[in-house]
């Protein structure tokens, strides 16, 4: 069995690699090839070869491929704040409200 990193540990190269990894499991365990997956997002082979390789790729061609394999729920959960506290609420309600206040302008 493989080892899964802990990425508030590791670093972002880290995280890249098992990224790629996770994708690549993913399409071979719904038994598509490189050009299957490529075809289904729009981009050429070599971008999911090079991201399968590096981890490195543009962030809508991440959200397309999760579309693509059907993994888009993981989604769900990137860069949502944990609240766990009083503090964290109070801090995403400045966040919320800073926000509004700069599109305002």
């Amino acid at each position: 069995m493989e080892k899964t990193i802990k990425f508030s540990l590791a670093s972002p190269k880290e995280i890249e690699a098992e990224m790629a990894q996770r994708i690549r499991l993913a399409r071979i365990g719904r038994n598509m090839t490189q050009a299957d997956l490529a075809t289904r997002v729009g981009v050429s082979v070599g971008t999911i070869r090079n991201l399968e390789r590096t981890g490195d790729c543009a962030f809508s061609t991440i959200i397309k491929i999760a579309q693509a394999l059907r993994l888009e729920a993981g989604l769900e959960s990137l860069f949502k704040m944990d609240i766990q506290s009083i503090d964290d609420l109070i801090e995403l309600d400045r966040a919320r409200s800073t926000v509004r206040k700069r599109a305002g302008r």
